[in-house]
């Protein structure tokens, strides 16, 4: 896993529908929260997903950008967002270009490991998480990062409906 401090390696990778994706235009708006996970429907991504899911409108609302990334297809990531109806962007890396990068490829190659990070504008990892069974140690972090730039004061205003 990669260090607090770190600078989080630049991607270009497609996103579910096809866009590219890089980490320098995703950070121009402010943190982002990457999410690395092994695979769309699985139990445990699942899981995660929907719990991510759940607080993204708190995450949003200080400013965090939600983005997760797991080595299946365009097709897959779309289906998977679909059905569960997740607000956030899924990056599709097939080779394992950023899962390498950001040192979330599993054992020996195998599978993918479950880290999130917190990465800030200037393109540094501020914090990080590992979990692979523990899955709510994701929600729990990102929950931190909320309510860590909210009472910062890094909230970003609401539009009135």
């Amino acid at each position: 896993m990669l260090k607090a401090g770190n600078v989080a390696p630049e991607f270009i990778l497609p996103d579910e529908n096809g866009n590219e994706v890089s980490l320098v235009e995703l950070l121009q708006d402010g943190p982002v929260i990457l999410y690395f996970y092994p695979a769309d429907f699985t139990p445990g991504c699942t899981k995660e997903a929907c719990a991510i899911r759940d607080i993204h409108d708190e995450a949003q609302g200080v400013g965090l950008k939600v983005v997760g990334i797991s080595p299946q297809d365009g097709e897959s990531h779309l289906a998977f967002k679909k059905e569960h109806r997740l607000p956030f962007t899924l990056v599709c890396d097939p080779d394992k270009i950023a899962i390498k990068m950001y040192d979330a490829d599993g054992p020996l190659g195998f599978g993918v490991r479950r880290i999130t990070y917190l990465i800030s504008q200037g393109q540094k990892i501020h914090d990080g998480v590992e979990a692979n069974i523990k899955i709510g140690q994701h929600e729990a972090f990102i929950q931190k990062a909320i309510v860590l730039h909210e009472s910062a004061g890094l909230t970003t205003p609401r539009s009135e409906s």
